[in-house]
């Protein structure tokens, strides 16, 4: 029996159990933060029953996709760029609506948002460029440039409809070059250049966005709703530029006192804050969580502010201990691979899942600006889930097929 569901789970044990943990996390916090799904629809076991077997055949693809040897990933990328590219422009010109953006694709009755793809693809790509313009002394400089040929496309595409995964997954792409020993020189211009374009982006979005909170206390005082202003050009391009800046507005505005504080209009980061502030050390224990009720997107976006009501400071550190074994496990596993491909695909990988899961906690405690960020493996999705599964399986495929350094190549602080 063993031996058998060893054939199964083959690959690193550790991310196994990692996987596990934060799949069993899911299924009991999905089922507590989906009241609002099951009290709209009257059925109480249906958004769970759908969740747990998207779960299930996410593991099931986990499984697929570590048998495929990892030198076969290469032979897929260009059929991947060519997917991600189409639908990237698809979804823009007639993707489906989600909160104010183009997001999704519906086909054969079935969403997914390009942008899942198209991330993994773009690290896919990476790990090639790094490992095949490798040299002994780090990565040669036409390797930055050509990363950044497929990074930046990609990114703007994303980035017209999902800001915060456009820029989630560069800093993924920065953090992969600064690891495959692209020249500092070349990376230290680029942060210079980024740091520019945000402020430029900023501002922009500033002067082009609305202030929509403070239209809505004009209308409440004069009780009159004007016809709705014409866009030009530029605020048609920039359409997701009043939410953008009502994000900014509302996290600059720093600690604000109870009394003055507008529940209609900040509710996801008001409860949140709630959520946590009454948890205290255990929390209130599973299924027990009063803000899910309150909290839009409980089950998404906002997921990690009621594991931390219902299993306390204890449970919310579990979960990113699990977040940072993962990392640490892809970092071990890439420092055992003898050629450069597999071990910048474990390290791609695992930067992505963990560092989109660093950004979903900070929102949910108050550190970043609202995103619609979910936290990989554990929120509700469909597309999303699937796909993170199949980049855990990516991981195990490296660890079960590459080739693996000899003991004494392995040094000690890479072991």
């Amino acid at each position: 029996m063993n031996k058998r569901i060893g054939r199964i789970f083959k690959g690193d044990k550790v991310i196994w159990m990692v996987f596990f943990f934060l799949c069993m996390i899911s299924i009991v916090e999905v089922f507590s933060a989906s009241s609002g799904l099951t009290y709209k629809s009257q059925n109480y076991i249906g958004p769970i029953v759908y969740h747990a077997a998207t779960i299930a055949f996410g593991a099931v693809v986990a499984v697929v996709t570590l048998n495929v040897p990892c030198r076969y990933f290469k032979l897929m990328t260009p059929f991947l760029i060519l997917v991600s590219a189409f639908t990237l422009l698809w979804v823009l010109i007639g993707g489906q609506t989600i909160n104010g953006a183009n997001r999704v694709i519906s086909l054969f009755g079935f969403t997914f948002q390009p942008s899942e793809i198209a991330k993994g693809t773009i690290v896919l790509v990476v790990a090639q460029i790094l490992s095949a313009m490798q040299h002994e002394n780090g990565a040669d400089k036409k390797a930055f440039k050509w990363i950044l040929w497929f990074t930046i496309p990609t990114c703007v595409l994303i980035g017209l409809e999902n800001l915060s995964t456009a820029a989630l997954l560069f800093a993924v792409v920065i953090l992969m070059m600064f690891i495959g020993l692209v020249p500092m020189r070349q990376l230290a211009k680029l942060v210079g250049i980024l740091a520019v374009l945000v402020i430029f982006a900023v501002s922009m979005i500033m002067i082009v966005g609305h202030d929509t909170t403070q239209e809505d206390k004009d209308i409440t005082k004069t009780e009159q709703i004007s016809e709705p202003k014409k866009k030009n050009k530029l605020e048609k391009l920039l359409h997701r530029a009043d939410t953008w800046k009502g994000r900014i507005l509302n996290f600059g505005k720093g600690d604000v006192l109870p009394q003055d504080y507008d529940l209609d209009k900040d509710a996801q980061v008001a409860h949140a804050n709630i959520a946590i502030v009454s948890s205290g050390i255990i929390g209130k224990g599973p299924g027990q969580s009063t803000e899910r009720d309150f909290l839009a997107q409980a089950f998404s976006d906002f997921i990690y502010a009621i594991i931390i009501e219902e299993l306390g400071i204890l449970g919310a550190g579990f979960v990113v201990f699990l977040y940072i074994i993962l990392l640490y496990r892809c970092a071990r596993i890439a420092s055992r691979c003898e050629n450069n491909f597999p071990a910048f695909l474990a390290m791609g990988l695992g930067l992505l899942l963990v560092v989109q899961a660093a950004f979903n906690m900070m929102v949910a405690v108050g550190l970043a600006p609202v995103t619609g960020q979910p936290l990989p493996l554990i929120s509700k999705g469909g597309t999303s889930t699937i796909i993170n599964c199949a980049y855990i399986g990516a991981i195990l495929s490296v660890s079960r097929s590459a080739k693996v350094k000899k003991e004494k190549e392995i040094t000690p602080n890479m072991a």
